[in-house]
C-alpha cells in the first residue's frame, strides 16, 4: 500500500536497496522515505544489520583416523557502508559461509590427532575466522566471532576414551595405595625397631641393676654375718627369690600353673650346674 501511495517504511537496524528502472541507486536507512513509481524507483528488498548466528557441523577424520564432528557457531552482520555488496554479490550468505568453515575445518583437522583437537579447539576456531574475515569482507560481511563449541567424536571412540581414563584412574589411585601401605609398613617396622632398642637398654639397665644389687647384697651380709662365705650368700638369695616367686604365683587367680614335684635344694644344684 505503501509502494502504491510512493512511500516505504525501514525498520530499525535494517537498510532498504533502492533502484531506480532496475539499476540500483542508493541504500536507505530507517524510517519513512519516498518513493515515486512513476519515475522508475522501486525498492529491490531489504537487508538486516543485526548479528546473525549459523551453526554449522562438519565432519572430518583426524590424523589417527577418527572420525569426528566439529559443531562450528559463526555470528557474523552485513555492514552498513557496504550494504550494496551484501544484497547483490551473494545470493545464499549462508551457504557460502557454510563451504569456507568446511574447507578450513577439513584441511586443519587431518593434521591434529583427536587429543590435540579437543585441546587446540580455541586455535581452529582463530583459522576459522581468519579465513572466513578474509573472504567475506569482499562480500560486504563482517565476521564477528567464530566458535568451536563442541567436538563429537563416534559414540564407541567415546567409550573406548572413557574406558581408558577409567584404567588410567585406577591405576593411579593402586599406585597411590601401595605407596601409602609401603609408608605404613616402613613406619611400623621403624617403630618395630625403636621399641626392640628401647627394651634392650631397659634389659641391659635391668640387668646391670640386678647386679649392682647382689653385689651390694653380698657385701652387706658379708659384713653383716662374719664366716659367711659367696657361696652361702647366693644359695641364700637364689632360695628368698625362689620363695618370691611361689607366692606370686599362688597369689595370682589367672595363673594356670602345673606344678612338678622337686625340692627347693634344686636351686642351688641348678645354680651349681649353670656355672
Amino acid at each position: 500500500m505503501g509502494q502504491a501511495l510512493g512511500c516505504i517504511q525501514v525498520d530499525q537496524s535494517t537498510v532498504a536497496i533502492k533502484e531506480n528502472f532496475g539499476k540500483y541507486e542508493d541504500v536507505i536507512g530507517p524510517g519513512c522515505h519516498l518513493m515515486p513509481w512513476c519515475f522508475g524507483s522501486q525498492l529491490a528488498g531489504y537487508l538486516s544489520l543485526r548479528v546473525q548466528q549459523l551453526d554449522i557441523r562438519c565432519e572430518s577424520k583426524t590424523k589417527d583416523n577418527v572420525f569426528v564432528i566439529l559443531v562450528a557457531s559463526i555470528q557474523y552482520r552485513a555492514l552498513a557502508d557496504k550494504a550494496a555488496d551484501a544484497f547483490y554479490k551473494l545470493s545464499n550468505t549462508k551457504e557460502q559461509i557454510k563451504a569456507y568453515v568446511f574447507d578450513v575445518i577439513r584441511a586443519t583437522v587431518p593434521t591434529l590427532e583427536l587429543d590435540k583437537i579437543f585441546e587446540q579447539k580455541t586455535e581452529i576456531a582463530k583459522t576459522v575466522a581468519k579465513q572466513l574475515a578474509k573472504a567475506m569482507s569482499l562480500y560486504g560481511y563482517e565476521i564477528v566471532q567464530t566458535l568451536i563449541v563442541d567436538v563429537e567424536p563416534d559414540d564407541q571412540v567415546k567409550s573406548s576414551m572413557n574406558e581408558i581414563n577409567a584404567a588410567s584412574r585406577l591405576r593411579e589411585a593402586a599406585y597411590e595405595k601401595a605407596e601409602g601401605e609401603k609408608i605404613l609398613q616402613i613406619k611400623q617396622a621403624e617403630a618395630e625397631a625403636e621399641s626392640k632398642y628401647l627394651a634392650g637398654l631397659g634389659i641391659a639397665r635391668q640387668r646391670q641393676a640386678i647386679v649392682e644389687g647382689l653385689k651390694e647384697s653380698v657385701l652387706g651380709f658379708s659384713n653383716s654375718v662374719p664366716g659367711a662365705s659367696s657361696k652361702d650368700i647366693m644359695d641364700m638369695i637364689l632360695i628368698t627369690q625362689y620363695f618370691d616367686t611361689m607366692k606370686e604365683i599362688g597369689a595370682s587367680s589367672n595363673s594356670s600353673i602345673v606344678f612338678i614335684p622337686h625340692d627347693p635344694e634344686d636351686v642351688t644344684f641348678t645354680a651349681e650346674v649353670n656355672k
